[in-house]
């Protein structure tokens, strides 16, 4: 059941991003030859219209393959026939859709449990926080120059930035104070500590709260994100410890295990908390500025407008081929990784 319920949150999340390119594509008049989800063989289609609407034998990823997407096309209603915005936003539609139903789905959430705002509800002996003089109902909104909406933030920004000084910004009783506080080392996490803990209960918000910490939430997955290929382009990370879609399903599997025992409420709630995590991730990889991905497509469209011409598009489809190739090789490189993971 776990690994069913995996493998559909998967293929919805990527199914999403797929009708953001689709549907923007019939608004700008563009044919779409075929929309399907999974890859390989075909399992079972149906036309409709101009259309193919098909299900693939491997249900991870999905397409919406448009007329003279990839080459030239003399079809009024081709892809390369239309202006340069019509295709920008074409293109950009399945990130921007991501982050829409991420936003959504953090709505749902937050209106069920709650904000984790950064309230201080007591600092540790012995820790830089103490000593700087933070105390017990501190507002953090800030963290050398970045601001913080939740109090998990926090903690990732120590994460991020293992034994940095910190310029911590905070209110108490509306009057904005700043500490510098050097985190220190705990041996028994191996985390760099600040010495707060947060308060205890999560603070419900009305409609309008909930929809602007909706929006923060996705920008905390968005930074996240961010911050986790930083590290991996700096070499504090290394690519055995990326997951593709086999130790993806895994860790929903494992997610939804540990939240079992407390109920199908909080099944619902982990794994909604999942799809936001999912989705958010999807659309900053998809945006990208790498050959094949949505970002990669952008960034030609973007010189194509800026120069008022467009790039050859056999050597745009050449990148995009090469890119193709690079990306199925990550992909069947962290496949096998994950599946060697599954027998450690």
């Amino acid at each position: 059941m776990k690994f069913i319920i995996a493998i559909l949150m998967f293929s919805i999340i990527i199914l999403f991003h797929e009708l953001g390119h689709f549907l923007l594509a019939k608004k700008n008049g563009i044919r779409v030859n075929e929309f399907c989800l999974g890859l390989g063989p075909t399992l079972f289609g149906v036309t409709k219209g101009e259309t193919k609407y098909s299900v693939k034998l491997f249900p991870f990823g999905g397409a919406c393959m448009m007329e003279g997407e990839d080459g030239e096309s003399e079809d009024q209603k081709a892809f390369g026939q239309k202006s340069v915005w019509a295709r920008i936003s074409v293109v950009a539609a399945g990130p921007v859709f991501n982050f829409i139903m991420a936003f959504v789905f953090a709505v749902i959430l937050l209106s069920c449990i709650g904000i984790d705002r950064p309230v201080v509800s007591e600092t540790i002996n012995g820790y830089s926080a103490q000593a700087a003089g933070m105390q017990k109902g501190d507002v953090i909104v800030k963290i050398n120059q970045k601001k913080i909406h939740f109090y998990r933030e926090v903690s990732m920004y120590t994460f991020f930035y293992p034994g940095e000084t910190l310029e911590v910004t905070y209110q108490r009783n509306g009057e904005e104070k700043t500490a510098v506080i050097e985190p220190k080392l705990d041996e028994k996490s191996g985390r760099y500590m600040i010495g707060i803990k947060a308060q205890a209960q999560r603070e419900r918000g009305g409609l309008l709260t909930n929809l602007k910490y909706g929006a923060h939430e996705v920008g905390y997955w968005i930074w996240t994100s961010l911050q986790s290929l930083k590290m991996l382009v700096t070499g504090k990370v290394s690519l055995n410890e990326l997951s593709g879609p086999v130790g993806i399903v895994k860790t929903i599997g494992d997610t939804y295990d540990a939240s079992k025992q407390d109920g199908i409420f909080y099944i619902f709630l982990s794994m909604l908390n999942f799809s936001i995590l999912l989705s958010a991730n999807l659309g900053v990889m998809n945006l990208l500025p790498l050959p094949a991905l949505d970002g990669g497509r952008l960034i030609f469209l973007i010189l194509e407008a800026v120069r008022k011409k467009r790039v050859d598009p056999e050597k745009e489809g050449m990148v995009h081929f090469v890119g193709i190739m690079i990306l199925m090789g990550l992909m069947v490189l962290v496949m096998f990784n994950d599946i060697r993971k599954l027998f450690i």
